[in-house]
């Protein structure tokens, strides 16, 4: 394989692209304006937490195929250069594509007639068409091809894609990318236009972030009427039109992409003047998770409204989900926020996240980061599981129930065994059960 490929931007996407086309054979570059990731990088190492990664660099490093560096020149002899940096929302909720914007610039310039770049990054619809145009003039191509990895599982996503979306103006370009991806396990690679690619990214979180909000408040009705949220999602999943995933109640969705794309996605329709309802009413649904978890905390204690003063609280998880260390928009994270801003005394326990990290996440002071889950539900009125790591399943909950002042439990993930605990002399409140 003589195609060298570039990518810029280290980060979960970048990372993940070069260590997976290394694996698929190709020689690879990868450039990040972050020197101490890129050293990192360069020892097989990352702070991404992500299972199978650092293997994967580790191969590509030894094989020769992959390299790390700060100087985006690096990228000047590559036919293929994918572009994985960040385009966070603005106040209005439109993506800022400012730092694309840039690399675009600046590989108009550098690279040679016949190189094709590759927008990675999620990015406005029209930008590709756009920034194809400007290409041509320096005899360059654009591609669009949005990644759809999962985090905790972007490795796997990766290697066994469910899809492989590519726009492009040039049949002959686009077929030129599907070939980079021969090895992936994957049922088709579509090629479409540019704008299809580009809502498409955005459109299939908007529809995640649905479904999970329609389930969430589905939750709450079965609280109503005795009904088992988990039995009926699995009546649900069953039915191949609609699918097992994403139909598990929890205090709502949140991360690096659902939050983002869905507010990009409405800052489109509100420019076009179209109304996304069902996209809106998702919105606020899941807004109204948090307090909808504060409430059930306040009513099993015995108080008025959502008043928690001089409650102790132990909070089990602060990542958005298990299986990765990312805490933005974490909806475990703005439960702990509003936990305490009711006036709770909070003591958080995530396996990912240190004590000393805990000082940088803005959080309010009555909220304390510890290293230890026994630590944590020490003195506590009553334990929330807000994120579903699996060991929080295998505590010793016996023990536990020791240290705190009441055996209470409330599980927004419905991870517990909850029989088992309330044999134990627990009180379990679950989600929509």
């Amino acid at each position: 394989m003589s195609e060298r490929i570039g990518v810029v931007g280290a980060g979960y996407v970048g990372t993940t692209t070069a260590a997976g086309l290394a694996h698929l054979g190709w020689p690879v570059t990868a450039v990040d304006v972050d020197a101490g990731c890129v050293e990192r990088l360069r020892q097989g190492r990352t702070d991404l937490h992500e299972p199978d990664l650092e293997p994967l660099l580790r191969q590509g490093i030894r094989a020769g195929l992959l390299e790390f560096d700060t100087d985006i020149e690096r990228l000047a002899q590559a036919g293929v250069v994918f572009v994985c940096v960040p385009t966070p929302a603005t106040p209005s909720g439109a993506a800022d594509a400012s730092a694309v914007q840039d690399v675009l610039a600046t590989l108009f310039d550098l690279l040679s007639p016949g190189a094709i770049i590759v927008l990675k990054s999620t990015v406005p619809v029209g930008t590709a068409r756009t920034a194809g145009e400007a290409a041509g003039r320096h005899g360059l191509h654009v591609v669009s091809n949005p990644e759809f990895l999962r985090e905790s599982h972007a490795v796997y996503d990766f290697l066994h894609a469910d899809r492989i979306v590519i726009g492009a103006a040039d049949a002959e370009v686009g077929e030129r990318i599907a070939r980079l991806y021969q090895g992936v396990e994957s049922p088709a690679v579509q090629i479409v236009d540019f704008e299809s690619a580009e809502v498409a990214k955005y459109a299939s979180n908007a529809f995640l972030a649905t479904k999970v909000s329609f389930v969430n408040e589905l939750a709450e009705l079965c609280e109503k009427v005795c009904a088992d949220i988990e039995l009926v999602g699995e009546c649900l999943g069953s039915d191949p039109r609609i699918g097992a995933a994403f139909l598990r109640p929890g205090p709502g969705w949140g991360g690096s992409c659902l939050p983002k794309d869905t507010a990009a996605l409405l800052h489109i329709a509100h420019d076009k003047q179209v109304n996304l309802g069902v996209l809106e009413a998702a919105v606020a649904a899941n807004r109204a998770q948090t307090d909808r978890t504060v409430t059930t905390v306040a009513r099993v204690l015995g108080r008025t409204g959502e008043d928690l003063a001089g409650v102790r609280a132990a909070l089990f998880g602060l990542t958005f989900k298990a299986g990765t260390g990312d805490l933005r928009d974490s909806p475990a994270r703005r439960l702990a926020a509003a936990l305490a801003g009711h006036g709770a005394q909070l003591c958080v326990y995530d396996p990912t996240v240190a004590p000393a990290r805990g000082r940088d996440l803005g959080l309010p002071a009555r909220v304390h980061i510890v290293d230890d889950p026994y630590d944590a539900a020490r003195e506590a009125d009553a334990v929330v599981v807000a994120t579903e790591w699996p060991e929080f399943a295998k505590l010793d909950w016996p023990r536990l129930g020791t240290l705190t002042r009441r055996r209470l439990i409330v599980d927004t993930r419905n991870l517990l065994d909850a029989e088992a605990l309330r044999r134990d002399g627990f009180t379990v409140i679950g989600n929509g059960r």
